[in-house]
C-alpha cells in the first residue's frame, strides 16, 4: 500500500493524543479512547472544509513540543506499518507548531527524528505545508527555506549512500481553499520553482475548477484533491494530456460534502478517462479510514482488480521519489 496524501495531525492516533495529552498535562474533553474519538473525527452531519478543519484543534494542542512531535511521528509511523503501507509521503505544517517556543526547524527535525525510528518495512517522507491564511507570509518563506535545505542535506547524505532515511521532499499549499484562493499564493510557488524545490497545492477540492487551473500555472507537480475538475471538461482533458497526478482522498470528499455519496465521487470515472489518479485517505484519524478501506469502498462501487494495479502503479510514479528509488517501490508494492 502507499498513501502520498496523508496528514500528519488529522492521522495521529486517538491512544496518542490521549498519551501525549497526560504527559503534558493537557486538558481534554473526554478521558477514554472511545469518549475521545468523536471530537477527533468528522462527525456525521459534517457541513464543509471549515467545519471538517475543526478537528485538528486537539492534535495540535498535543504536539508544541520536541518530545512530543518525536512521539506522535513514531506512534503514527507504527500504525501505519502495521496497516501494512510500504511507502507514504506524511504532509503537515511547520508553523503550526512552535505556540511553544519552538522554531519550525527543530519542528522538522524533531518529526525526522520520529519517523526514523520505524522498521525497514515502511519508509516514510515528509511535505512540508504552506497555509492559506492571514499575515503568515513570513512563516510560509520560513517553511519554504527549510524544506531548501532539507532537500539540500538530503542530497549530501545521498552521495553517501544514506538515501532511505525518511527525509522532506516537498512543500505544500493547504488550508480553507475556499476563502483564501489559491492563486493568491502564487509568490510562495515562484520561489520554490527557483530554488528547485518540489511541490504539491490543494486545489479543486472545496473551490472549483480556477483553483486547480492556478495551481497549474504555478507549475504544481501533483495536484491535491483535484476532483472538481469534473466541472470543467477542457480541463479534464488538460489534466489527462499532461498526465498530472491527482492525490484523491474519497471519504474526506464525501464528508466535507464536495459529493454526496461514494458512487457519485468521480475517482474512478476519472481514472477510466486516463487522468493519473491515486488513492489517499487525507486524514485518518478525522476521516476514520485507511487505504486499505478506501480502495475496499472502491471495489464496492466497481473498481476491478486491473483498476487496483493501475491506481497503485500511479501513486509510484507521482511520488516525489527518484525513478531509481520508484522501480524498487514497485517491486515491493506489485511483486
Amino acid at each position: 500500500m502507499i498513501d502520498l496524501h496523508l496528514h500528519f495531525d488529522g492521522s495521529l492516533p486517538v491512544e496518542t493524543v490521549l498519551r501525549l495529552a497526560k504527559e503534558q498535562g493537557i486538558s481534554l474533553p473526554a478521558q477514554t479512547k472511545e469518549e475521545l474519538a468523536p471530537y477527533l473525527a468528522a462527525p456525521a452531519d459534517c457541513r464543509d472544509l471549515n467545519e471538517y478543519l475543526a478537528r485538528f484543534d486537539l492534535p495540535l494542542a498535543v504536539l508544541q513540543t520536541k518530545e512530543a512531535l518525536k512521539s506522535g511521528a513514531a506512534d503514527l509511523a507504527r500504525e501505519l506499518q502495521g496497516q501494512g503501507l510500504v511507502y507514504g509521503e506524511l504532509r503537515f505544517a511547520p508553523q503550526f507548531h512552535t505556540q511553544k517556543g519552538l522554531t519550525q526547524r527543530e519542528v522538522v527535525e524533531a518529526v525526522l527524528e520520529g519517523l526514523r525510528t520505524c522498521g525497514a518495512d515502511i519508509w516514510l517522507n515528509l511535505i512540508l505545508c504552506c497555509m492559506r491564511g492571514k499575515d503568515n507570509q513570513e512563516e510560509n518563506m520560513e517553511t519554504l527555506e527549510i524544506a531548501k535545505e532539507q532537500i539540500e542535506e538530503t542530497k549530501k547524505r545521498s552521495a553517501q549512500g544514506e538515501n532511505r532515511l525518511p527525509r522532506v521532499v516537498a512543500i505544500d499549499l493547504a488550508g480553507a481553499e475556499a476563502i483564501f484562493p489559491t492563486r493568491d499564493y502564487s509568490f510562495i510557488f515562484e520561489a520554490a520553482a527557483k530554488k528547485q524545490i518540489p511541490y504539491t497545492i490543494h486545489a479543486g477540492e472545496a473551490d472549483g475548477p480556477e483553483s486547480i487551473r492556478a495551481a497549474l500555472d504555478m507549475g504544481a507537480y501533483r495536484i491535491g484533491h483535484g476532483v472538481r475538475c469534473v466541472d470543467d471538461s477542457a480541463l479534464v482533458e488538460e489534466l489527462k494530456e499532461k498526465q498530472i497526478p491527482l492525490e484523491c482522498c474519497l471519504t474526506s470528499n464525501l464528508q466535507t460534502r464536495a459529493f454526496p455519496t461514494a458512487e457519485e465521487h468521480p475517482l474512478l470515472s476519472l481514472y477510466r478517462k486516463g487522468l493519473k489518479v491515486t488513492v489517499n485517505t487525507d486524514n485518518m484519524t478525522v476521516s476514520q479510514t485507511t487505504v486499505a478501506r478506501e480502495f475496499a469502498v472502491l471495489s464496492a462501487c466497481g473498481m476491478t482488480k486491473e483498476e487496483h494495479r493501475g491506481l497503485l502503479e500511479n501513486s509510484i510514479q507521482a511520488a516525489f521519489l527518484s525513478d531509481d528509488e520508484k522501480k524498487s517501490l514497485r517491486e515491493k508494492i506489485l511483486k
